[in-house]
């Protein structure tokens, strides 16, 4: 690398100083206090920046360089690499970070890494130089010939890693810090935070809090699942016997509905039965009329011909008598057969009479046969009342035997299909209850509820399973972050066992580099000042 140009602006006691440097040796002559050592300390400074810290001295650097006018404090150098490439660092050493400008004078400060101590390491990056190698070899201040036991250690670390690798960068330190980083950046520490076993850790504990709070769900699983039993056992004994009794309820029905026909038809022969015996009385009262009456129709009817008989008789024997004093007193034949012929016209009026009065008798007889007629048509409604109560009798002598028979094997096939699913005592009392439709209004009503229970059931052990399923998912995640807590720790075992061996290694190295170094180093150093420095 080659410094070509500096422009102080303002930087301990130097101002508006600008310094071309050319190739091969360039001296810079001045006296005592002129600010020679300043020049050194403005490179060092503008490469590295300037710390605030003091580093066990009085003051630090940026106290020590801070102008005391003005508010400038700042300056710029161009440089070129080995590589030809031409660089600009500006920087305002109130500031951490410089400005890097290419030989197109682009900003280019955003390409390298920002180190949140020692700010932007452009130069580490571009010539792997760190600022304590820079220290001990490139730059040696005065007061600093004599090179410290660090500085030594510094050297000789850059030299081993040259000959044992071909890289002066690979080295013990930097191996020892990587390794450090890399462990506090991918492992962490006990006192660290925001590290990955840090961080795996604290997940742990979560996770671990996390499933003891959700393990209490498997006992209320548990318990919901024996109360579902119990609640779906219970709805299908009530289901059980609602059936039964709905079943009962159907058969007990169509009971009633025979009863009703029979009744209907007990009814009937009942009405018929009274038609019946009405029917008989009026016969019996019209028998009974009818021989009255005839009696006294022919009482009197024999009493008027009767008395008829007689009035025509004495008529008939006074005119026969009179006929024949007449006859025996006048003696003409003439007069007594007139008289004769009147007594046979008289007797035949009696006869015409006599059959008349009996004609009349025949047709009293008609009458009451008349009545005799009424009778025969109300005997024979009666004997079809008879025949058809008769009938409806056998019917339902029929139907009752019918039914009954229908019946009880109805009620033992009720008995049969439900015989294995509730106590026969308790199935044969349902046959016999009388308030079956409350029983069946109860027990739906305890069906409902229990199958809303039965529902809320359901919701809770839904949001349980929920919470078990984020629990599986907690245990897996658990069982990951517990391997990765181990692969962390083996990771963090190597990195401490990897650097025991480099520690071991490098004091090994220390006995053996180190002793030839410094008797080189002091010759080296003693021919150039002319064994002034030993």
């Amino acid at each position: 690398m080659k410094i070509e140009n500096m422009k102080i602006n303002a930087f301990g006691k130097l101002h508006n100083v600008d310094i071309s440097l050319k190739d091969n040796i360039n001296i810079i002559q001045g006296k005592n206090e002129s600010g020679k050592s300043t020049i050194l300390k403005f490179i060092i400074n503008s490469f590295y920046g300037t710390s605030k810290n003091k580093k066990g001295k009085d003051t630090s650097d940026f106290e020590k360089f801070k102008p005391w006018e003005g508010e400038d404090f700042s300056g710029k150098i161009k440089y070129k690499l080995d590589n030809g490439e031409s660089y600009e660092i500006f920087r305002e050493f109130n500031k951490k970070n410089p400005k890097v400008y290419n030989e197109n004078l682009e900003d280019i400060s955003k390409q390298f890494s920002i180190d949140k101590n020692k700010g932007n390491e452009f130069f580490y990056e571009q010539t792997k130089i760190d600022e304590e190698l820079f220290l001990s070899t490139s730059a040696i201040l005065q007061q600093e010939v004599i090179i410290e036991k660090k500085m030594q250690t510094t050297i000789i670390q850059k030299i081993a890693n040259l000959v044992g690798t071909g890289d002066d960068n690979v080295s013990y330190k930097r191996a020892i810090e990587r390794l450090t980083r890399r462990q506090l950046d991918e492992v962490g520490t006990e006192r660290s935070r925001e590290k990955p076993i840090n961080i795996i850790k604290r997940k742990i504990d979560e996770t671990n809090l996390a499933i003891n709070e959700l393990s209490n769900y498997e006992d209320e699983k548990y318990e919901i699942e024996n109360n579902k039993k119990e609640i779906v056992n219970k709805i299908e004994d009530e289901e059980t016997k609602y059936e039964l009794l709905n079943e009962i309820k159907k058969l007990n029905e169509r009971k009633e509905i025979e009863k009703e026909k029979i009744k209907l038809q007990e009814k009937i022969k009942n009405e018929n039965n009274e038609k019946i015996n009405s029917i008989k009385n009026e016969i019996e009262n019209i028998e009974e009329n009818k021989k009255i009456k005839k009696e006294q129709i022919l009482n009197e009817k024999k009493k008027k011909i009767n008395k008829n008989k007689t009035k025509i008789a004495i008529i008939f024997t006074i005119l026969i008598l009179a006929n024949c004093v007449q006859a025996f007193l006048i003696k003409n034949k003439i007069l007594c057969f007139v008289i004769m012929l009147l007594s046979v016209v008289f007797g035949a009026g009696i006869v015409y009479i006599n059959k008349r009065n009996t004609k009349n008798l025949e047709d009293d007889k008609d009458n009451i046969q008349e009545k005799d007629s009424a009778i025969f048509g109300l005997q024979s409604e009666m004997n079809l009342l008879k025949q058809n109560t008769k009938r409806m009798e056998d019917e339902i002598k029929i139907v009752n035997n019918n039914f009954n028979l229908k019946y009880n094997l109805e009620k033992e096939k009720i008995k049969n299909n439900y015989i294995n699913k509730i106590d026969e005592n308790e199935l044969n009392n349902y046959f016999n209850l009388e308030n079956i439709n409350y029983l069946l209004d109860n027990l739906q009503k305890n069906i409902n509820n229990e199958k809303i229970n039965l529902h809320t059931l359901d919701i809770n052990k839904d949001n349980i399973e929920k919470n078990l399923e984020k629990k599986a998912n907690l245990e897996e995640k658990l069982s990951i972050l517990s391997q990765q807590y181990v692969n962390l720790q083996n990771l963090n075992l190597s990195m401490n066992l990897a650097k025991d061996v480099l520690n071991s290694c490098y004091e090994k190295m220390k006995e053996t580099v180190t002793p030839k170094f410094t008797e080189q180093l002091s010759d080296t150093i003693a021919k150039i000042t002319n064994r002034k420095i030993q």
